[in-house]
């Protein structure tokens, strides 16, 4: 048996970035033009894997509709795995598309301001992209750490005393939960034997006594590791001071590292913790629901609370976070599809939202937002200036459109992909897929914390959007460049498309949640992967 050629997709998403960072390192920073070539083609060259990999994983190509990659042709578990499936693939092509926009409005400035920009953009791809493929829990943690060193690097890029603050802040809560990480790993070893996330759900019910509280010990340790990146509430107060102070395009990659968190508690707790676990099974999913509903909560008060739209993001993705959370701990495969749609809307409406605050920031006057409140407060009446006649600059205009539209998507409004996002989710929880199951409380406070989340955000994106827009004055058109202009663009269309293939999207998001409810596909899958006869290693295993 040979390897066929298309398994080496799979580590293309982790060995491109990973060489042309490499490669950009030793390129002159002077030569900006070449550097941005080079980026964004191994961007395009990834983007162009991930729909190759779709395909692969979704017209039984492969057996159970996974691909194996064996690293160093060891055999699991004791090799690195790397498997790819309709949800992998799915996260890879979401990664590219928001890298390629942040790149695209990167081009102009962001990628000038300092040095190494591009590398350390190639370098946090590699880490979100073996995120999203490898299956060992331990090698999880190496491509964490990538990421996160890369996230570091361009946190502080361009830095000022506030992003100075924000960085320091952002490493130290990441470097402790790395510890905790570590220490979770530990544990598991130590109690199952194993760091394969295939053959811990293999061996996990057969695991009693000791073991087994070993092992529940370790898995918590290591959620919070997973749920302090994915920002669920207390462990998230970091994230909007990191989120407002960083650079546009930095601030849009960041939305999807704290999805990176959400993700990987979808596939360990699916995975490892289902009813074929034993006395393990559906460990922590109380813990994931109410923990999810208590950070929509938090999100929704902080959005309310905040007058910059910086904190204001911030406080919207980690809404997202919580409701993706409590979607796993809900523990349904209809919720699933639904919650898997809504992180697709969510991330691209985010991610648009990051880039247009500076645009947005550029026709607003120093003393525009205490002039705003004051006018307010005092309900101080202007006799509002004739405007027949006057036309609207091209400008204010798309600024005017993107605000509303990523408003619209961010906090569930028709007619976007937001508004079907949570009608799927409501359908999912009034018709549960065991009929025999009652709707409890908790489905209703589940439901109505969905619904207050988004009445705050509409308050706090309309009111910002009022004085703003309406409130300031006389506004004066920014100059915008076409790659910023395009790369907004570029993710809400992406957002209006996900609305008009709502049915074929979901079609796939149902495959997708299916499989990952079949945990023994994976099991047998890859620990029946055997290895590539006549290529073994010196000092290999026989």
């Amino acid at each position: 048996m040979s390897l066929q050629w298309n398994q080496h997709l799979i580590i293309l998403p982790v060995l491109l970035p990973l060489l042309c960072g490499a490669v950009l390192i030793m390129i002159n920073e002077s030569r900006h033009q070449l550097k941005f070539a080079i980026n964004l083609a191994s961007i395009l060259v990834q983007f162009a894997a991930a729909i190759s990999l779709m395909k692969l994983t979704d017209t039984g190509l492969w057996h159970n509709n996974i691909g194996i990659y064996l690293a160093a042709n060891w055999s699991a578990p004791f090799g690195i795995a790397l498997a790819a499936d309709r949800l992998a693939a799915l996260m890879l092509l979401l990664t590219s598309v928001l890298a390629g926009a942040a790149l695209l409005f990167s081009a102009m400035r962001w990628s000038r301001i300092g040095v190494h920009f591009h590398s350390l953009f190639q370098f946090l791809l590699m880490g979100i992209n073996g995120a999203f493929l490898t299956h060992d829990l331990f090698n999880l943690f190496v491509f964490f750490e990538v990421m996160l060193a890369a996230s570091y690097g361009l946190l502080l890029h361009g830095y000022n005393a506030t992003r100075l603050r924000a960085g320091m802040q952002y490493i130290a809560i990441n470097l402790a939960a790395s510890l905790l990480f570590l220490i979770g790993v530990a544990l598991i070893y130590a109690s199952a034997g194993t760091l394969n996330m295939a053959d811990l759900a293999g061996r996990i019910g057969s695991i009693t006594g000791e073991d087994m509280f070993l092992l529940k010990v370790g898995v918590a340790v290591l959620a919070i590791a997973f749920l302090t990146k994915s920002a669920m509430w207390p462990l998230g107060f970091w994230l909007p001071t990191t989120y407002s102070a960083a650079s546009p395009p930095v601030a849009a990659m960041l939305v999807l590292m704290t999805k990176v968190g959400a993700y990987v508690v979808l596939r360990v707790w699916l995975l490892v913790f289902s009813d074929d676990a034993g006395e393990a099974a559906g460990y922590g999913y109380n813990a994931l629901l109410w923990g999810g509903m208590a950070t929509i909560l938090f999100g929704a008060a902080g959005m309310l609370a905040s007058e910059g739209l910086g904190r204001m993001a911030g406080y919207a993705a980690i809404v997202s976070s919580g409701t993706l959370l409590a979607v796993v701990g809900y523990g349904q495969a209809s919720l699933v599809t639904a919650g898997l749609y809504y992180l697709l809307g969510s991330t691209l409406a985010a991610g648009a939202f990051m880039l247009l605050i500076e645009l947005i920031e550029r026709i607003r006057k120093p003393g525009a937002s205490v002039l705003a409140l004051t006018m307010e407060a005092f309900a101080v009446d202007e006799t509002p200036e004739e405007t027949a006649g006057v036309g609207i600059p091209g400008a204010l205009a798309f600024l005017g459109l993107a605000f509303a539209g990523c408003a619209l998507v961010i906090t569930g409004m028709p007619p976007l992909s937001g508004f079907i996002a949570k009608f799927g989710m409501f359908h999912a929880l009034l018709h549960p897929d065991d009929p025999n199951i009652l709707i409890s409380g908790t489905t209703w406070a589940l439901m109505a914390l969905i619904v207050f989340s988004g009445l705050c955000g509409i308050i706090a994106l309309m009111r910002f959007g009022v004085r703003t827009f309406w409130a300031s004055g006389t506004i004066t058109a920014p100059k915008l460049h076409v790659t910023e202009v395009a790369s907004i663009t570029l993710l809400l269309l992406l957002c209006i498309v996900l609305t008009l293939k709502a049915g074929p999207m979901f079609d796939y998001l149902q495959r997708t949640s299916a499989d990952l409810h079949r945990p023994n596909h994976y099991v047998e899958q890859i620990r029946s992967t055997p290895t590539v006869p006549g290529v073994v290693q010196p000092g290999a295993m026989p």
